[in-house]
């Protein structure tokens, strides 16, 4: 964008600033399910990796400055007023938060879902790079992405175009030719980003590609590890969720005699920063760019990553205990009582659709026995099928939430069938009557179950999804400097829902702000990410006797 807005016209700006997804509504649930389904189905035979995997890319150098400033953001692609709170925010020369001044990163990293709800070129025009290209018209930034699994759904061609073919986004310039990329940062430090393609499976061109790139490194150097997914949320329901990272982790990084004491990822919509018991490695979920916020009461105090298994019975276990999330647990838990409001407010579309079950449900009622029974059926199927997992396999908690969910709505649908016999004239106006009382009793049905069936980890991402909460963004600024990494997680409490065009701004800044200053804070105080040891001596080269010699003296030194 070479001009600056006079106002927040489209015409202006550009792009037509969006409003938050609707998940609820039916339009968006049938055309995500379609999308989600055939990108798994050919999926799995139409790699995307694969065909881009020819590309010739290296390893990306940022390891010339004494000190790097890094920002990380995940989940950015949805309504404009969050989305650019976030791009405003990580946009500026500097925040100040928490007495710590930091400057804006010369190095942004995306983790994955840089739009919703599906991978589609005008979706990124318009959610994505419209809104950071406003934030930042020419201050030279250097942009790098993964996909997440919405990226997926049009097989990777859309983020494909985005982000592997040298485009420019405003300031911010993209080099990366493939959907993964290793970085290398100073005093030793490197990011490593990988595509898991809907957490499956790391393609044989990429384990090559980083195992390349691990060729320069030596003992004793730090990685960041940046994934798509928080796998390790999910290894009590299913030991193997983890194994992908702990498998890259052991085969490509301890290989080389490096280490990796952060991960980082998105996916869910929130912060939660796991820290190792009697160990080095922090676990950091950031996925508060500016999707709909997730539930943080749900999460582990503790957990295990990666666990014992019948395929790993020699994994060794590591044990986490949770330190810190965005928003509170407490606060968390006050959003998920909201949903009786919320959810019809925010989702007509879905009211609608269940107004119009619950009328079809009850005429087949009063038809008799045997729609009465074929009605019951098809409830209780409903039930169970929306009862899903989202990840690891469904259990008897599903089926019987599921279940108690359907014949909730088929006794709605039953008492409604015997309030119409009540009445003496029934027309077609009583049942027109009937179809928006119907619809909000069904919504309310449906919000007390995502309620209840949200405490035991059941239909969690429903539950918030239905809520629409745009405020409680987050985002990482990452130091990497002589004394190691330190991670600062910025918080937004309260996104901006005004804004104002700036046409007299100087060319780097921003071309829209916000009519109220917004406040950034510091969700934790900066933490270290930084294995124990001696960082600066000299380490023999690495040819695999001497390497065998000073990986047998560490070990030693250990034990």
């Amino acid at each position: 964008m070479s001009h600056r807005p006079k106002d927040l016209s489209p015409e202006q700006l550009r792009f037509r600033p969006q409003g938050p997804v609707r998940w609820l509504s039916p339009r968006t649930l049938l055309d995500t399910s379609m999308r989600f389904g055939l990108a798994r189905v050919f999926g799995g035979y139409v790699d995307k990796r694969e065909i881009i995997g020819g590309r010739p890319q290296g390893v990306y150098n940022h390891a010339d400055a004494d000190e790097l400033w890094l920002d990380y953001v995940a989940d950015v692609g949805d309504g404009f007023n969050a989305t650019y709170s976030v791009a405003y925010l990580m946009a500026q020369d500097h925040i100040e938060v928490g007495g710590e001044r930091l400057p804006r990163g010369s190095v942004l990293v995306m983790g994955g879902d840089e739009v919703y709800p599906a991978g589609d070129w005008l979706e990124y025009e318009q959610r994505m790079k419209g809104p950071y290209e406003a934030a930042n018209p020419s201050s030279m930034v250097s942009l790098y992405a993964i996909p997440g699994n919405h990226d997926w759904f049009d097989g990777l061609t859309a983020f494909a175009r985005q982000f592997t073919e040298g485009r420019k986004v405003g300031g911010y310039r993209t080099y990366q030719k493939r959907s993964y990329f290793a970085l290398e940062l100073p005093h030793r430090w490197w990011l490593f980003a990988v595509d898991a393609q809907f957490d499956t499976h790391l393609d044989q061109t990429q384990i090559e590609y980083f195992r390349h790139a691990a060729e320069r490194m030596r003992q004793g150097d730090q990685v960041i590890l940046c994934v798509p997914q928080p796998s390790w949320l999910w290894t009590e329901d299913d030991p193997r969720s983890f194994d992908r990272i702990d498998h890259f982790i052991r085969d490509v990084v301890a290989a080389r005699g490096a280490r990796v004491p952060l991960v980082i990822t998105g996916d869910r919509h929130h912060y939660a920063h796991y820290e190792e018991v009697d160990g080095s490695r922090h676990l950091v979920t950031a996925g508060g760019g500016g999707a709909y916020l997730s539930p943080t009461h749900t999460l582990p105090e503790a957990l295990t990553a990666p666990r014992k298994s019948v395929s790993e019975p020699e994994a060794r276990e590591r044990d986490y205990r949770l330190t810190q999330t965005y928003p509170s647990k407490a606060k968390s838990m006050g959003y998920a009582f909201g949903i009786f409001a919320r959810l019809p407010w925010f989702n007509k579309g879905f009211v609608a659709l269940m107004a119009v079950v619950g009328l079809i449900a009850t005429v087949s009622i009063l038809e008799g026995t045997g729609t009465f029974v074929a009605v019951t059926a098809v409830l209780l199927g409903a039930g169970v099928g929306f009862a899903h997992p989202g990840q690891g396999s469904r259990t008897s908690r599903h089926y019987m939430l599921g279940g108690l969910h359907g014949l909730a709505q088929v006794a709605l649908s039953w008492g409604g069938a015997q309030a119409i016999k009540m009445v003496d004239d029934v027309s077609l106006w009583t049942y027109l009557a009937y179809l928006p009382l119907a619809g909000l009793a069904g919504t309310w049905v449906v919000g007390l179950y995502l309620v209840v069936a949200n405490r035991v980890g059941v239909n969690a991402n429903e539950l918030f999804a239905g809520l629409n909460v745009i405020d409680q963004k987050c985002f990482l600024r990452i130091r990497v400097a002589a004394d190691g990494v330190t991670v600062y997680p910025i918080g937004l409490d309260r996104v901006s829902r005004r804004w104002v065009a700036d046409p007299d701004g100087a060319p780097t800044d921003s071309f829209i702000k916000p009519v109220d200053p917004l406040k950034p804070r510091l969700i934790e105080p900066g933490f270290s990410a930084l294995h124990p040891g001696p960082r600066s001596a000299e380490l023999p080269p690495q040819n695999p006797v001497r390497r065998l010699v000073a990986q047998a003296g560490e070990w030693f030194k250990q034990g």
